[in-house]
């Protein structure tokens, strides 16, 4: 963009812009031209799209990034296309404690109602289950929450569901699909000067009856009267968890988990861990040092809106983290041997574990695309899904969504009922290795600054496949281009799956090595982890990062 486009171009933005604080923002950059150019290209280089995923961006004046301006359009469009839809009944709104996230949520309630539409927000800053749980509950069009879920904080995002009536039964009260999100997306560029976009009354404010609602649901989903000794250390990592699952916890009758107090009250600056995500190394760490301070059985983490859960056992003189598909597959066998019946659903980058735990224990197993607006459409009467990056849901009547909440509860009785009889979650482990083999599992994560870089590597890896892994010949390639950018290769004891990230600027490998026990779970282990080591490398090689 020329100068001068790029001048004009940046002064309109500012002229339609609402919010005092980002067009003083945005004026000083304007002021500061020429030598802030490269900071206005970036921020007018595009609009954030609104996707699957809804919207997701830095906090920041400008049409790439999250702010009043961009939200105002992104709630305008949205409520014109449920009305082009002929979806009827209230939007219900929620929020998280990140910056922006209450005045993005009164934003979108004030052009609902200015359209005419019933707005109804939650009544503080609760988890993305629970808004997901009021979509049904309240038999609500649509919900809308904001949040930007484990992202750094300075990002914040926008995130849709849809109700019963335009979801349909697999997509009540789930987030949206194709080709809602491209209906939205065209609805949104159609709105006109932000000026125009009519703002009504606050909506009403929900009481807190939708959360005790939740919360008697999430306990409700436990066998009553099972074993509920267990001491947990627990942390929801500067987010807006721990209210919830205290509540959850006490209801089911579980003693109060005890919490890492810098990180028990939410606070968007996130000053003791470098990334809110319970998969970054040393994100756990304080939740890890109380837990062996607590002689604790369990340690459990939330992202910082609670959809997704992260357990650690203990392991030798320390903690261990399970890795996602460890407790997706612990979840799993726990809910089958209590004879939930239904379809249990992972993803293709999921451990291949479930599948085979599923056909042999006879009950109905399906593997969908990434993300859990896919898992939760796997089938209707789904029992079950789960996706490795730490998404559990267990409950599919109760919330069609990850919900850390309820994962939390289901481990947590999984856990007191081992305990109860003498045993661990590392001993289930340890049967289910002994029955299926060692499925080791790791990623290889690379987080990039140029989003042209991950398509440099995946064409890499597509025009120079590697002909071998581990030494073993790669027998299959999958390439779901063009519909989606995944490419697997499989050996006879090897599966790596590639992929860019859906919502963080990384390109991902998700690697699985399988070793047979041979009646020595320990030694298949230690084969298994040495041989993740090696397959990282390979895999690096061949991607060239």
């Amino acid at each position: 963009m020329a100068p001068d486009e790029l001048r004009a171009t940046a002064e309109a933005w500012l002229a339609d812009d609402p919010d005092p604080a980002t067009r003083a923002e945005l004026r000083d950059l304007i002021d500061g031209l020429p030598g802030t150019a490269e900071e206005l290209r970036d921020r007018f280089a595009g609009p954030l799209t609104f996707g699957t995923a809804g919207l997701r961006g830095r906090l920041r004046a400008g049409p790439n990034g999250m702010n009043l301006a961009v939200v105002t359009r992104a709630a305008a469009g949205l409520i014109a296309w449920l009305a082009e839809q002929g979806g009827e009944g209230p939007l219900v709104i929620g929020y998280d404690a990140r910056h922006g996230s209450r005045e993005f949520a009164e934003r979108t309630a004030r052009v609902a109602t200015g359209a005419g539409r019933e707005a109804l927000v939650m009544p503080s800053t609760l988890p993305t289950p629970v808004l997901a749980y009021a979509v049904r509950a309240l038999d609500a069009v649509a919900g809308v929450m904001v949040t930007a879920s484990h992202n750094p904080p300075q990002d914040n995002g926008y995130k849709v569901y849809l109700g019963k009536q335009l979801g349909g039964p697999g997509g009540d009260g789930a987030q949206i699909v194709p080709p809602a999100d491209a209906g939205i997306e065209a609805a949104i560029r159609a709105v006109g000067p932000i000026a125009g976009v009519e703002l009504g009354g606050p909506g009403t404010v929900l009481g807190e009856e939708i959360l005790r609602g939740y919360v008697r649901s999430a306990a409700a989903v436990m066998t009553p009267g099972g074993p509920r000794d267990l001491v947990v250390a627990y942390t929801p990592m500067h987010g807006v968890g721990g209210g919830t699952l205290d509540a959850a916890f006490a209801e089911a009758g579980f003693a109060a988990p005890a919490a890492v107090a810098e990180q028990a009250t939410p606070d968007p600056e996130f000053p003791t861990v470098a990334f809110p995500n319970p998969e970054e190394p040393g994100a756990m760490d304080r939740l890890l040092a109380l837990a062996g301070a607590t002689g604790a059985d369990l340690a459990i983490a939330n992202d910082p809106d609670a959809d997704r859960c992260a357990l650690a056992i203990p392991a030798g003189d320390g903690w261990r983290p399970l890795r996602g598909d460890e407790l997706g597959v612990l979840l799993a066998d726990h809910l089958i041997r209590r004879g939930v019946p239904g379809t249990y659903a992972t993803t293709i980058v999921s451990s291949q574990l479930l599948g085979r735990l599923c056909a042999a224990r006879g009950v109905p197993y399906a593997e969908t695309l990434t993300g859990f607006k896919w898992i939760v459409r796997a089938a209707e009467h789904l029992a079950f899904g789960y996706e490795e990056a730490l998404g559990y849901c267990v409950a599919p009547a109760l919330v069609r969504d990850k919900d850390g909440i309820t994962a939390a509860l289901t481990a947590a009785e999984l856990a007191a009922g081992l305990k109860a009889e003498g045993r661990t979650l590392a001993d289930r482990l340890d049967e289910l290795a002994a029955e299926f083999g060692v499925h080791a599992t790791d990623q290889l994560s690379v987080r990039v600054d140029d989003l042209a870089e991950i398509g440099a590597a995946m064409g890499r890896a597509r025009q120079t496949p590697p002909a071998s892994l581990l030494g073993e010949p790669v027998t299959a390639i999958d390439d779901l281009l063009p519909e989606n950018d995944v490419l697997t290769f499989r050996t006879a004891s090897t599966r790596v799956v590639i992929r860019p990230s859906g919502t963080e600027p990384k390109l991902k490998a998700y690697l699985e090595v399988v070793e047979p026990a041979e009646g020595d779970v320990p030694a298949a282990r230690t084969r298994a982890a040495a041989a993740l080591q090696t397959l990282r490398k390979e895999v690096a090689a061949a991607l060239g990062v």
